[in-house]
């Protein structure tokens, strides 16, 4: 990779409003706490979690959103956060083949189905601990990044409409095995094609089963027939793009210094021969391309409904609706990792050293 050559995070183009939702703070403690309950995190350095501002960011995206389940948004984000580190962890100590049995046994629970049946053999005399409900059958359940899961997973789904749970249970999946591409992508020697990396980035983002997540909060319910159509769906690719290639540049120091060629800025540098200070500026560039397709397709989504034939008022207010959540992602977003996060300022993450907060056996954990 090229030198790290010091950089300043652009101002990028987003000409889109955004405000935060009250519960902020009492999310980000709540959520937190609910980390180290759940054994997800080392309870010493939950301060130093708390400073990710997934509160913060939850409040950012899901403004207005009855507590709870803003509350549970901020959860699932601190989930997540989790998930990504402890993923890098095994990837860098040799260990990725220990994350497929989880990624497995989550992607069982999202979809339904019933966990693999116990193996034969006589009980074991005494358990060390009782193993959660949902762990029957299937020892990785047990484990607290998956049992964390299906707690959020239930709770998630029972408030969504039939519609929606369908997508989240879609997206889950996806989001998991992109997982496993981007490990693959990190194989010595091996440097994926920038494209073929945007594509994996469009659901390793985590983004899409949140934005499902935020739909459901704020009262939104696009009809399958305008979600499949075209124009719609390249506003969801545009700000999903925007929103992740902004976060490659925030947490560009992070990954340059532990290899991983997961970033649209050292992809670019490394194909194109650019310094990583010229490659920020190409990806600034992309987003401001990105951020301009979205406004013209905004703008030319009314036609492109008429001529799908959707008609129905509460069809066209829940696009327009979904339009304004996609503009609040990419602001708040954008506002989170400048004012809210402490996560790609630490000394010790961008010094590719894991945080202190994270457990280095949390994935050996039954």
């Amino acid at each position: 990779m090229p030198h790290l050559d010091p950089f300043t995070v652009p101002e990028f183009h987003l000409p889109f409003e955004n405000s935060k939702d009250p519960g902020a703070d009492r999310a980000n403690a709540e959520a937190t706490a609910w980390a180290v309950e759940r054994g997800l995190i080392e309870a010493e350095a939950s301060e130093q979690f708390a400073g990710i501002g997934f509160g913060h960011l939850a409040a950012r995206v899901d403004r207005g959103a009855p507590y709870e389940r803003l509350l549970l948004l901020a959860q699932w984000m601190a989930w997540s956060f989790v998930l990504d580190d402890q993923h890098d962890l095994l990837i860098r100590a040799g260990r990725v083949d220990d994350w497929q049995p989880l990624s497995d046994a989550m992607a069982r629970h999202v979809s339904g189905a019933p966990a693999d049946p116990a193996p034969a053999g006589p009980a074991p005399a005494k358990a060390a601990d009782p193993a959660p409900a949902n762990a029957a059958g299937d020892p990785a359940r047990a484990n607290p990044l998956v049992a964390s899961f299906a707690e959020l997973c239930d709770r998630i789904l029972a408030g969504m409409s039939p519609l929606i749970q369908a997508r989240y249970r879609r997206h889950v999946p996806r989001m998991l095995r992109s997982l496993d591409e981007e490990a693959a992508n990190r194989r010595p020697g091996h440097r994926p094609a920038v494209e073929e990396y945007v594509l994996t980035r469009r659901h390793s983002s985590q983004l899409l089963p949140m934005m499902d997540m935020v739909e459901a909060d704020q009262g939104v319910e696009v009809p399958d027939g305008a979600d499949a159509a075209p124009e719609l769906r390249e506003l969801l690719w545009s700000a999903v793009d925007v929103i992740s290639w902004g976060n490659d540049v925030f947490s560009l120091p992070k990954e340059y210094s532990c290899g991983d060629t997961n970033n649209l800025a050292a992809l670019l540098a490394d194909w194109h021969g650019l310094t990583l200070p010229d490659a920020v500026r190409a990806v600034e560039g992309r987003i401001r391309d990105r951020v301009e397709e979205f406004l013209a397709a905004s703008r030319a989504l009314p036609a492109a409904l008429d001529a799908l034939g959707v008609t129905d008022p509460a069809a066209r207010t829940a696009v327009r609706h979904r339009v304004r959540c996609y503009e609040e992602w990419m602001a708040g977003t954008d506002l989170w990792q400048r004012h809210d996060c402490t996560r790609y300022r630490d000394e010790r993450f961008a010094a590719g050293l894991e945080a202190a907060y994270t457990r280095p056996d949390l994935v050996s954990v039954a």
